[in-house]
Formats: structure tokens, sequence, C-alpha cells
């Protein structure tokens, strides 16, 4: 009887040996398949939900005038952006943000918190300054991401405005020679990988995968000096006519290069939202004018080349009128 439970006891235990050994083979088992088979995959989904590629912008090149004066240049701003999904903050973090950013808790909300449609990319602000980004910085919110960019600025303000245009948020060209010369100003991005937790935090940042290039340089032809003046002297004509707009066009009679184009009205290109479309049009260059006298020496010379006439050739303008097409044309 004795050995019979002895068997007993010894085929259970074996039964549970069998079983735990059982259990482990197919535990290590799992483990290799894991670890050679399935190394790359799973390696590529850890660093799907972890590693994440940012885009380090390019500095986009200067415009200057003929003796390198800087007319356009851009600075270093800040945008701050969620990710909706893992924006986590208190309720006194979501009021003190929502009062930096000017506005009403529930607007921030519907951004935010609340959005219907959450995407993983929102903006909240862009283009402020270092003071001012710090301040965000400060409140220290889960989820709330800080991005480098780029603002442009111009010195010249309203005299060079027509002429240089100015580029959108994004730091691309949208009008004048910023818009003309965008692909030479303009610089190429660069990457970078970045190491973010399970809310989305940026923990560490693991390197440059590709530099950014930054763009070229363009030089005008412009003397800003001759601009100011110009733009200062066509101000005052246009105000004391009472005209509606007028524009000058300055040239170097020796080589044709262009010294001053400017425009009146103007606008300030680092404050344009407070003026209309129409102030950004180019007139000196877009619109149509009549020629008037400024023909008259092209009309002369041609004459004097084909012999028609003499530089001693006298014309009688008496009674300094003539019919044209049925039109009377009078002499000024």
């Amino acid at each position: 009887m004795h050995k019979k439970k002895n068997k007993s006891h010894q085929f259970r235990l074996s039964i549970v040996f069998l079983c735990f050994f059982s259990v482990l083979m197919i535990l290590g088992w799992r483990i290799t398949d894991l670890m050679i088979w399935h190394r790359a995959f799973l390696k590529g989904q850890g660093e799907a939900r972890s590693l994440r590629t940012q885009t380090i912008p390019a500095y986009r090149g200067m415009i200057t005038d003929r003796h390198g004066l800087p007319l356009a240049i851009s600075t270093p701003v800040t945008a701050i952006w969620v990710d909706p999904r893992s924006f986590d903050p208190t309720i006194g973090q979501l009021k003190q943000l929502a009062h930096l950013l000017h506005w009403p808790v529930q607007k921030l909300k519907s951004y935010t918190v609340n959005a219907p449609n959450k995407r993983e990319f929102v903006y909240l602000k862009r283009q402020l300054t270092p003071d001012i980004a710090q301040r965000f910085a400060d409140l220290h919110i889960k989820g709330l991401n800080f991005q480098q960019e780029f603002k442009r600025f111009y010195p010249e303000r309203e005299s060079m405005a027509q002429l240089l245009g100015f580029t959108n948020i994004d730091d691309k060209g949208i009008e004048g020679l910023e818009l003309a010369y965008q692909d030479w100003l303009a610089g190429v991005s660069g990457k970078k990988k970045i190491l973010k937790d399970r809310t989305g935090r940026i923990i560490k940042e693991l390197g440059v995968v590709k530099p950014p290039h930054a763009g070229h340089d363009l030089r005008l032809s412009v003397d800003n000096r001759i601009q100011y003046f110009a733009y200062q002297e066509l101000q005052k004509t246009v105000k004391k006519f009472a005209a509606k707009a007028g524009s000058v066009v300055v040239l170097d009679s020796q080589t044709g290069e262009i010294l001053a184009v400017a425009n009146y009205p103007s606008f300030n290109p680092n404050a344009r939202s407070a003026y209309t479309k129409a102030c950004y049009r180019n007139k000196a260059i877009t619109d149509v004018f009549e020629p008037g006298s400024v023909i008259k020496p092209f009309t002369i010379a041609s004459a004097l080349s084909t012999g028609l006439i003499t530089p001693t050739t006298v014309f009688d303008t008496n009674p300094s009128w003539m019919m044209v097409n049925h039109r009377t044309i009078r002499d000024v």
C-alpha cells in the first residue's frame, strides 16, 4: 500500500515536472523565435512608437542692396504645438496656457483635449520671440512642444515693400523678389531623430540625420540711399498733387542698372495685416503707363540714324496743335 502511494506521488511529480519543462521549452522557443526571426520586425515596431523624425528648418538667404546692406533677413522664432492625443495639462495649466494665448479656455479645449477628430499635430501659436516662448515653457505642460522656425524681417519697411515682396508664415516667398527668387533664397531643410515617451514628450535628441543647408544670399543693383530718397520725394509729390498713386524708377544711364524702384502708397511688410492687397502691387512694373516725353529721345535718335533729320533741323510747331485720327493733339 505504501509502495503504491509512493509510485502515485512520483507519477504526479513527473507530470508536474513534465508540464513545467514543457512550458519552459515553449517560452524558450518563443523567446528565441522573437529574438532571432522577428527581431527586425519588433525593433521597427518599437521605434515606430518612440522614435520620430523632426524637421530642422533651413536659414533663408538674405537680400541686400549693392553695398551689402541687409534688406530682408530671417530671425529665429519659436512655434508651439501639441498632439491632442497626448496633451495632458492640469486645470490650472490649461487656464494659464489660455491666458498666454489670449484665448478663452473653451476655445483651447476645442483645439486640444475636446477635439472631435484628434490630429497628431496642432499649432497653437507661431513666430514667438524667445522671451515669449520661454513663458510657455515655464508652464511645464506635458505634451506642449516647441519647434524652431524663422521669421522674415524687413528693416527698410515701406520704402522697399513692393520691390522685395514678402514671405508667408512658413518663410516661403509669395510676393516680389521673395517669390521670384524663391528657389535661390530658400534653403534645404534637415532631419533629426528624436525619442519620445508614451505621452509624446521629447525626452532625447538622438542626432542629426540630414543637416540643413542655408539658402543663397541675393545682392541687388539697388542703392538703399537712392531708394530711400526716391521714396521720400515720391511720397511728398503724390501728397502735394493729391494723386492716387505714383511710381519712380531710377536707372544708371551708363550701365542700365536699376538703382531704385519706389511706389506710393506703400505698406509695411513687417505688419501687413493692416493693409489691403492693392498696396502689394509693384505698379512701376505691373501697370501700363503712357510713354509721354520719355519716348521723345528714341524718336529723335531713330530719325537721326536714318538721315531724315540733322542736329540743326528746326521744327515749326505753330499753331501748336494737329489732328490725328479726328482728334486734336495739343502741344503742352
